[in-house]
């Protein structure tokens, strides 16, 4: 028996190791623990994929050239300043440009985006995901159902920005000789 919550400790009958039962509020503790971890894993998940953020209501088809989408996928956010203002309907590869077409459900709510606006493709934070964001024009005519935006900016690629801070990411002056000079050097005597 245990006295003041000090565990009993036995003998195992097969190794004749001396073990401790553990208590069963452990087990209990442990096993909640776990599933509370295993529940805040498949939240992230909904959370990060736009699963949880698809949106619901009417909507008109906006269409989008770009050479290159990078990781974006069907279902990923179209926002404008942030806001979320649609999502991605469909993505298919153009065979006589060889580039990518991006078609957008863009709710009804937000049906003066300028036709001269602007597209990119954008990733939340350092590795997240990407979405379209939409930069607004200043033409007074409107995007339709089926038009499409002519300005568009691909998305960057992490080994493309790694390959230019190493070529290019020299400190200036930062203890390196100075490039030698074609002239001679200055004498005393004018």
């Amino acid at each position: 028996m245990h006295a003041a919550g000090i565990p009993v400790l036995r003998r195992d009958t097969f190794t004749g190791d001396i073990c401790m039962n553990p208590r069963p509020s452990y087990a209990i503790g442990t096993g909640l623990f776990i599933l509370l971890g295993f529940a805040a894993l498949a939240y992230l998940a909904t959370q990060t994929t736009s699963v949880a953020n698809v949106g619901h209501g009417s909507t008109y088809e906006i269409n989008a050239r770009f050479s290159n989408i990078g990781q974006l996928k069907e279902g990923a956010p179209v926002k404008i300043a942030g806001v979320r203002i649609g999502y991605v309907e469909s993505i298919r590869l153009e065979p006589q440009r060889m580039d990518a077409l991006v078609t957008m459900a863009i709710d009804r709510h937000y049906e003066d985006i300028p036709d001269d606006s602007s597209a990119a493709i954008f990733t939340s934070g350092l590795l997240g995901d990407q979405y379209v964001g939409v930069q607004p024009g200043g033409s007074p005519e409107f995007l339709k159902n089926g038009d499409e935006m002519v300005l568009t900016q691909s998305a960057m690629r992490l080994e493309d920005l790694i390959g230019k801070f190493l070529v290019n990411g020299s400190p200036k002056g930062g203890g390196s000789a100075a490039p030698p000079s074609s002239a001679p050097p200055a004498s005393g005597n004018p």
